[in-house]
């Protein structure tokens, strides 16, 4: 579990390493973001619905995010940004385009207009389409999760190393996410989350997948499944998750290959520890009656 620090102070977790000064920058503009956020949570903003199926963006995301997009373009003027709500936002022609950041500036908007305190900012930095930088802020509790390639995930705690325990005999307490664009009516996304809640002692949905990241190196719960995921929040996530000792895989259990640039049907996963992947793969296969349950740590 992540913990703060003895004098109950939040730190800056930036781990060392070659992505040391980006890790550095992100936590920076990710704080001074999630300060934003929470300073006018309670206020009145404006609010716009996104698409048409019930997601919104408010005036915070749209301010946070020009905030980070300024810190990250003051240090790294040349490299490429995508952003939750800008898209590509220009920039020099000239520079590094296979460096690329992702900016999701309020993973949560809809818990925030309901009044809902579950969200976070998240800031990852991809080379050549992977990620090197992931950093995830709670501006509610005031706690930053970061990772780097190669150089592990931290919290305020010190180092992340996810859940210590298998599953409970219950069932996993695993949290769940799915694409905007996946209609109601999927009949994989109705078979899916039909088996989980069956199987499953409890599925969160938290509507901020960053969050259930976090929650997982934390090792707050066992596993993550997502559908179709969103694309600009998953290198964050997938990295803090990879550096925490964490796997994950596509559902079928072959190497998961979902990016931000590729196309959705590939970003459907399943993270957890190594050792508990076979049964969380057992768990959303057998919605397709593609044999018996598997029985790994004592689940029958």
């Amino acid at each position: 579990m992540d913990a703060l620090p003895r004098d109950g102070a939040p730190r800056d977790p930036v781990p060392p390493g070659r992505y040391a000064a980006e890790s550095a920058v992100a936590v920076g503009a990710a704080r001074a973001a999630g300060a934003l956020v929470r300073s006018r949570f309670h206020d009145d903003y404006g609010v716009r619905a996104k698409g048409g199926r019930g997601d919104v963006v408010t005036d915070l995301d749209l301010l946070a995010e020009r905030l980070i997009v300024e810190r990250v373009r003051e240090h790294f003027p040349h490299d490429r940004i995508l952003a939750e709500e800008a898209g590509a936002v220009p920039g020099p022609r000239a520079g590094a385009p296979h460096r690329t950041w992702l900016v999701d500036p309020l993973d949560g908007s809809n818990n925030v207009v309901i009044g809902l305190p579950a969200y976070v900012v998240g800031i990852a930095l991809c080379v050549d389409g992977r990620p090197v930088v992931g950093v995830v802020h709670d501006p509610v509790t005031d706690r930053t999760w970061t990772a780097t390639a190669g150089g592990g995930a931290y919290g305020p705690g010190g180092r992340l190393s996810g859940p210590s325990r298998a599953p409970s005999a219950a069932g996993p307490l695993l949290a769940w996410t799915q694409g905007h664009t996946v209609a109601r009516r999927d009949a994989v996304l109705r078979e899916l989350k039909e088996t989980l809640d069956v199987r499953c002692r409890r599925l969160l949905q938290l509507w901020a997948p960053l969050l259930a990241w976090a929650m997982l190196a934390r090792g707050d719960i066992d596993g993550f499944v997502g559908y179709r995921a969103e694309g600009i929040d998953l290198p964050a996530g997938v990295l803090l998750a990879a550096e925490a000792g964490l796997e994950v895989r596509s559902l079928d259990g072959g190497p998961f290959l979902g990016s931000v640039d590729g196309p959705e049907a590939d970003r459907s996963f399943v993270a957890g520890r190594p050792q508990d992947i076979p049964y969380l793969l057992d768990l959303v296969a057998h919605r397709a009656g593609r044999g018996p349950r598997s029985a790994l740590n004592g689940h029958p």
